[in-house]
């Protein structure tokens, strides 16, 4: 499990294998991810640890998130509810 306040690895895990996620999650975590509650950045890492093709379905607006904690991590991260 990656430390949250190891902000180097935290980055390595936002580069994904889809551009898509990676446009996403690394304007987000050089902007945002320091001044995320201690609770969040673990949901936020909790999030970096689900498979590629789960991630893009949620942030995509396919498929809601199971965990409500992730969803909520989704959401914070695509700036704006899902429609």
């Amino acid at each position: 499990m990656i430390e949250p306040m190891n902000i180097a690895r935290v980055k390595w895990a936002c580069r994904r294998g889809m551009l898509e996620l990676d446009v996403l999650f690394q304007p987000f975590v050089n902007d945002h991810y320091e001044g995320l509650s201690d609770t969040d950045k673990q949901a936020f890492i909790r999030l970096l640890t689900s498979e590629d093709p789960e991630l893009f379905a949620w942030f995509m607006g396919h498929e809601q998130c199971p965990d409500p904690e992730l969803a909520a991590m989704v959401v914070k991260v695509r700036g704006r509810p899902a429609p």
